[in-house]
């Protein structure tokens, strides 16, 4: 089961799943995208949304990229609540749930 943010949505995880899927890809052609039915300005707060807590990564012109923690989210190796990695996976870029229970 993912490990959804209290800030997140339910389009985020569309999001997510339509830029895996797809690459790259600017706002207005999410917005577009047939499983998402919400507005352009929403889809953008959204991306914006996700690339400040780095599931996104802007690539500039409203143009965004899923990142590594945003693929771990999707594969429920993530915890986006507590930015974290679960069971060890995927520490190259954030501490796993075991390290920040230690501190």
């Amino acid at each position: 089961m993912r490990k959804s943010g209290t800030w997140m949505t339910i389009w985020d995880d569309r999001i997510l799943e339509t830029l895996r899927k797809e690459g790259a890809k600017p706002v207005g052609e999410l917005a577009e995208e047939e499983g998402l039915r919400i507005s352009h300005s929403s889809v953008s707060r959204r991306c914006k949304k996700l690339a400040e807590n780095g599931l996104l990564t802007p690539l500039g012109n409203g143009v965004y990229i899923i990142t590594d923690r945003g693929e771990a989210y999707l594969d429920e190796e993530y915890d986006a609540e507590n930015g974290v990695y679960l069971n060890g996976n995927g520490s190259r870029d954030g501490p796993t749930a075991s390290e920040t229970s230690e501190s």
